[in-house]
Parts: structure tokens; C-alpha cells; sequence
């Protein structure tokens, strides 16, 4: 079927060495499994609508749900992402993400870890915080609840920053500690602030890199809208459109 997604044999070769090893049998074929688990990521279908050349649908959420719980769709961004980067200039910033109803129900168990979902103006929501290159190709991200400030977000990435001459962030991030973490800068100056600090124009026209990435992402309906309860299974979700997107 010409309207299926098909993960050619090029692409798989540079993942597959990443994949857990298979348990005493053998396990369905990843080339197949891999494909339908992406068709249904990309388009937001319901597991059992999943296309029938793709196996059956039990698989594909068996394998998603496992792989996500072991973080193998994080790790795979994560290689890749370190292996080719453009060095230079990062950007930073966050956007919001719709909850589904089915994602946002049921009450939290006892000591739980949380699901990382707030109740805004736009209603239930979440936030996802992103670090890209100079090229606007998603390389770390972060999660919070959608009521959670920037700077949270900011402060859990800021350690993990692979080195950069520049880095571009919005006015949301004016805030001296961020600032002074930083090599070199490009933020504009929130329109409270005393002392105004300049910033370079013509650098900070490239942050629109960043917003064309958000949008390519939220095309992929699964990631536009959570359906998922859970934040790690989620993550995976928006782990696996960032690397079929811009890294293979």
C-alpha cells in the first residue's frame, strides 16, 4: 500500500545496532514492526487501526510500549543527534502540546512519579522544552506540566548543552543566571529590565529554526496530541518523529 510508511533498509542499518538483543526466540521482523509503529505515530491511530501489512497490532504496541519503558527511542536520538549535530549556534525554547482526555484521567497513584500534565488557559496541557542546532534539528528535549515556567525547563537542560559559540533563546529566557551559564548569547531583553543588554539581530533571525521544528513535529498527530498516560511512553513518541524527521 503506497500510503504506508516504509523504513527502507539504509535508515534501519544505521539504528539497528541499538536495538535490545532478542530473547531465546526471535523476534518479529524490526524492518515491518518498525514501519507500523511509525505509521501509527505519524497519523495518531488507535493501536488496533494500525495497518494489517505492518503485522498484527498487538505487536506493534508490545514492542512500542517495552522499547519505550527500556528508553531505546531516547537513546537512538540521543546517538544520533551527538554524531551530527551543526556545532556552532543552539537554540532554546518551549512549546505547548494539547492532553487527550484519555491521557489526563484517572487519579495518580500514591508516590507516583506524576504524569506532568497542568491545567492552563488552553486547558489541559503539557510543555515541551527543546534544545536544537544551528539547523533547527531537535537534539535534547525536556517535559513539564503545561503551567511549568521556561526557566525550569532551561535549568534541566542547561548542564546537559553540548558545546556552542551561540546560543539563541526569546525574551521568556531573560534571566541573569541563565545568561551568565552561557558562552555567548542571544536573547532579547524582557521589556521590564532596567538595564537593557543588546543583543545581535541578525543572529537572532535564525531562531526561527526552532518554531519550523516545533511545527514538523506537530505534524505527526500523536505528538500534536497526547495520548499517553504515560510521560516516558510519551517521550519515545516525540524521541522517534524527532529521528525520522531530522537525523535519518
Amino acid at each position: 500500500m503506497s500510503h504506508l510508511f516504509w523504513l527502507d533498509q539504509e535508515r534501519l542499518n544505521r539504528i539497528k545496532h541499538m536495538f535490545p538483543k532478542p530473547r531465546r526466540v526471535a523476534r518479529a521482523d524490526d524492518q515491518k514492526v518498525l514501519s507500523g509503529i511509525i505509521h501509527v505515530i505519524r497519523n495518531g491511530l488507535h493501536w488496533r487501526d494500525a495497518p494489517s501489512d505492518d503485522g498484527p497490532h498487538k505487536t506493534l504496541y508490545n514492542r512500542w510500549a517495552r522499547w519505550s519503558q527500556m528508553g531505546v527511542f531516547a537513546r537512538i536520538l540521543t546517538e544520533l543527534a551527538a554524531q551530527g549535530y551543526a556545532t556552532g549556534t543552539l537554540m532554546i525554547d518551549a512549546t505547548h502540546l494539547k492532553t487527550h482526555r484519555t491521557a489526563s484521567s484517572m487519579g495518580l497513584k500514591k508516590g507516583g512519579p506524576g504524569r506532568l500534565i497542568g491545567s492552563t488557559k488552553g486547558g489541559m496541557n503539557f510543555k515541551l522544552h527543546a534544545v536544537s542546532d544551528a539547523l533547527g534539528r531537535l537534539i535534547q528535549l525536556f517535559l513539564t506540566a503545561g503551567n511549568v515556567s521556561d526557566y525550569i525547563g532551561a535549568r534541566a537542560l542547561l548542564p546537559s548543552l553540548p558545546t556552542a559559540n551561540w546560543m539563541l533563546a526569546d525574551r521568556g529566557y531573560d534571566v541573569d543566571w541563565f545568561r551568565e551559564g552561557l558562552k555567548e548569547r542571544c536573547i532579547p531583553s524582557r521589556r521590564n529590565r532596567k538595564d537593557i543588554i543588546p543583543h545581535g539581530t541578525k543572529i537572532y533571525r535564525s531562531r526561527h529554526k526552532i518554531e519550523n521544528m516545533f511545527g514538523q513535529l506537530k505534524v505527526w498527530r500523536r505528538v500534536a496530541t497526547r495520548y499517553d498516560r504515560c510521560p516516558k511512553i510519551f517521550m519515545s513518541a516525540i524521541a522517534l518523529a524527532a529521528t525520522v524527521l531530522f537525523w535519518l
